[in-house]
Parts: C-alpha cells; sequence; structure tokens
C-alpha cells in the first residue's frame, strides 16, 4: 500500500494504526500546541473526529491543527472499511455496536477514558450511538448533518418527503450492484457526490482526486454500502422485536452536552429532522447554517470550526 503521507499535508499530522475490537484502525493524530495548554501535553483532553460516506479522516483537514492550538490532542480515524483501517468481511461487521466498539477501542488505545466525540454524516451516526450505548466514554457530543435515531425513524415513518430524500438507503440494499456503481468511471459517483452538492468551491479538483484515491483504497467496495444495509436490519430488528409482548423499548436519550450543526442546503436530510430533538437531548444546542450543504465543514469550515472550539472549550 502507498505511503499515508501527502505533500499537502500539514507536517503536525502523525499517521498511526491502532489494533482494536478486532480491526485495525487507521488514524490521524494532532499533539495539541504546548503554548496553548497549562498542564502536560499528554493530560490534553482527546476529541474524536469521525467521518462519514464517502469520506475517509481528510474530511476533517481544515480542523485538525486549529482543534490542536486550542489545546486539545485531536484524532481523527478512517472508519473501519474505508481507506487505510480494515474492512472486516459480513454485513454484521458494520452493527451500531461494533462501530462504538471501535470508538471506544481507539479512545482507550490512546490512553483515555473519555473524549468529546464529534461526527459527521456516518460518522455522526457513530457519535450518535456512541452516547447512547456508551454514555461513560463519550464528555461531549457534536453531530454535523446526521439525525439521532429515533428521530430519523419516526420521520421515515411520517414524512414521505424524508422517505423521498432517503431512496439511497432502499437503493443500497440490493447486493453488488451498487458496489459497480460505486466504482464506475474511477469512481466518478464519489465525485459527483461531493463536488455537485457542496457549495461552489468547497472542495478542490485535489481534494475530490484524494477522496477517489481513499474509496479505490479500501480493501472492499461492500465495507462502506454495508454501513448502510446494518442499519437498515438494526432498524427492522427493532421494529420487529417492539411488536413482541413484553419487550423494552431502548433509552436512546443523550445525557451529554450536545451541538448539533446542520447545514439547511442538505438534499438527502431535511431540516424537519431537527424538530423535537431535544426531547431524547436535553442538553441540546442546534445552530443551522443556512447556506450550507450536507458537506457543512467543507463548504464553511472557519464557521464549523469557530463552533466547535466554542462547544468543546
Amino acid at each position: 500500500m502507498d505511503p499515508p503521507g501527502h505533500p499537502d499535508d500539514s507536517d503536525r499530522w502523525r499517521h498511526d494504526t491502532a489494533h482494536v475490537n478486532g480491526v485495525a484502525i487507521h488514524y490521524v493524530s494532532v499533539e495539541p500546541d504546548p503554548a496553548a495548554v497549562d498542564h502536560p501535553t499528554g493530560d490534553a483532553p482527546l476529541v474524536v473526529l469521525l467521518h462519514g460516506f464517502p469520506e475517509f479522516w481528510y474530511a476533517w483537514r481544515h480542523h485538525l491543527d486549529p482543534l490542536a492550538d486550542a489545546g486539545f490532542r485531536v484524532v481523527a480515524p478512517d472508519l473501519r472499511g474505508y481507506n487505510r483501517s480494515s474492512a472486516p468481511e459480513g454485513v454484521d461487521s458494520y452493527r451500531p455496536a461494533e462501530l462504538v466498539g471501535d470508538v471506544r477501542g481507539l479512545v482507550e488505545h490512546l490512553g483515555y477514558a473519555r473524549a468529546a466525540v464529534v461526527g459527521h454524516d456516518w460518522g455522526g451516526l457513530v457519535a450518535w450511538e456512541s452516547a447512547i450505548r456508551d454514555p461513560e466514554m463519550v464528555s461531549q457530543l457534536v453531530v454535523l448533518n446526521a439525525p439521532h435515531p429515533a428521530v430519523y425513524r419516526r420521520a421515515l415513518r411520517r414524512s414521505p418527503e424524508q422517505l423521498a430524500r432517503s431512496w439511497y438507503v432502499l437503493a443500497v440494499q440490493v447486493p453488488w450492484l451498487p458496489e459497480r456503481l460505486l466504482e464506475a468511471g474511477e469512481y466518478r459517483l464519489v465525485a459527483s457526490m461531493l463536488a455537485d452538492t457542496a457549495t461552489p468551491d468547497a472542495f478542490t479538483e485535489a481534494d475530490v482526486r484524494r477522496y477517489r484515491a481513499a474509496m479505490a483504497r479500501s480493501e472492499s467496495l461492500s465495507a462502506p454500502l454495508n454501513y448502510y444495509r446494518a442499519a437498515a436490519r438494526d432498524t427492522l430488528g427493532r421494529g420487529l422485536r417492539s411488536l413482541l409482548p413484553g419487550t423494552e423499548t431502548r433509552d436512546e436519550s443523550v445525557r451529554v452536552p450536545t451541538l448539533v450543526i446542520w447545514g439547511e442546503r442538505d438534499r438527502a436530510l431535511s431540516t424537519d429532522l431537527l424538530d423535537g430533538l431535544d426531547a431524547w437531548v436535553p442538553e441540546l444546542r442546534v445552530e443551522r447554517l443556512p447556506a450550507a450543504s450536507h458537506w457543512v465543514q467543507a463548504d464553511e469550515p472557519e464557521r464549523v470550526t469557530e463552533l466547535l472550539l466554542d462547544e468543546l472549550a
């Protein structure tokens, strides 16, 4: 495999691999600026940045150094199945419980018990699930354009608009065809998803080339798509279990301070997914970015950095 570094990357970015939860997780880390902290840098609070589909750690390129400059130890992994992380076989390997286990394993690998968890898109869903399933691990939560699982299920039941916007979730349930479409034209779909739906100039041509190369580098094209397949199975199973007498529903409340950043020009996720969110998240703050698309941290990197620093301080 080609070396992980890139000539355009900051010389502060360190590449490493953690063997946790049965998988190898590649990650990029940035150590805090010693001048910004009043304690040993080894005691700096940890921030974990989780990317979405069809991204990789590079989705956080604008935020790594500013967060480290503010005194945080910052880590951006490739989620399992993406880029340089290993891709276990089978849909069940991408169930929410496994993804949360990866986050827990990475946090412990780095010598921490807790971390601020920040996630976008699928990384946001993993962040939500981490706060729900492993609340002792999550000190603070920031989610960018990713719905709370209970709110999303409700929207799919009640909102024809959101159901129509979520057509792709159903489309990827069929075998092998989505994989072929994803790799067609040297991953042309990746370029289209990013450049054609973001605000102008959010992604440079060089950025898009790196995203396409990262998807091509992944061990299995089924792996990123299996996130959607596993989630569909989990949702269906949860619905069926709820019909059984005496079955207790899962507590999906989030009991940590939570910031949700939402680009309102998201073509896949309606702003209605913010309605009633405080019923599950008592300590909730919502920041809407009217001009931003789904790719909010690429569209408005300075504003997102500002919001992250304000929330995590």
